[in-house]
C-alpha cells in the first residue's frame, strides 16, 4: 500500500460518478468494464468481475462506516483492468496491513467487540496499485486498480 500522494495520475480533475451506495458504485464499474473496457476481442472474466464488484463494495462501504460519508467515486479503465476511486470525508488513513493479503487470526480477534477486520485484507488481495491520498479540501481518496486479466494462482 502507499499512503502517499497518488504517484502517476492524481485522482482529482475527472468527472465523478453520481453514487451514493456501494449497489449504485457497483453497477457503474461495470457498466464502465462493459461499455469502456471490453472490446470484441477482449472480454472481462466473471470471476474478475466479482473481484471488482466485492472491491467497490468493501471501499465503499468503508468511507460510509469509517470515512464520515461517500463523497465521489469513479472508475475508470487502465491497460489491464479497471481503477476505481472512492472519495470520503475522513482524513484518517486505514491502518496498514501487516501483509498484504493477510487476515485477521488468533482468538483475540474472535473475542473483539467490534465486527470487521476482513474488508482491507480483501482489498489489499484482490487490488494492485493501492494508494491513498488526503486530498486538499479534506478528505481522502482511496484509489485501487483491480486487474481483468490476470488470474490468480491462490
Amino acid at each position: 500500500m502507499n499512503c502517499a500522494r497518488h504517484g502517476s495520475q492524481p485522482v482529482r480533475g475527472r468527472p465523478r460518478a453520481a453514487v451514493a451506495s456501494a449497489s449504485a458504485a457497483r453497477a457503474y464499474a461495470v457498466a464502465v468494464v462493459r461499455d469502456q473496457w471490453e472490446t470484441p476481442y477482449r472480454r472481462a472474466p466473471e470471476g474478475a468481475l466479482v473481484d471488482l464488484r466485492l472491491v467497490v463494495s468493501e471501499l465503499v462501504s468503508n468511507a460510509l462506516r469509517h470515512g464520515g460519508g461517500l463523497t465521489g467515486f469513479d472508475a475508470r479503465p487502465e491497460a489491464v483492468g479497471v481503477r476505481v476511486v472512492v472519495r470520503d470525508a475522513s482524513d484518517r488513513v486505514p491502518e496498514a496491513v501487516v501483509a498484504p493479503g493477510g487476515f485477521p487470526e488468533g482468538d483475540e480477534h474472535l473475542e473483539r467487540t467490534a465486527p470487521g477486520g476482513y474488508g482491507w485484507p480483501l482489498i489489499h488481495r484482490l487490488a494492485r496499485d493501492i494508494h491513498v491520498e488526503r486530498l486538499p479540501e479534506g478528505g481522502k481518496a482511496v484509489s485501487a486498480l483491480i486487474p481483468l486479466t490476470v488470474s490468480r494462482e491462490d
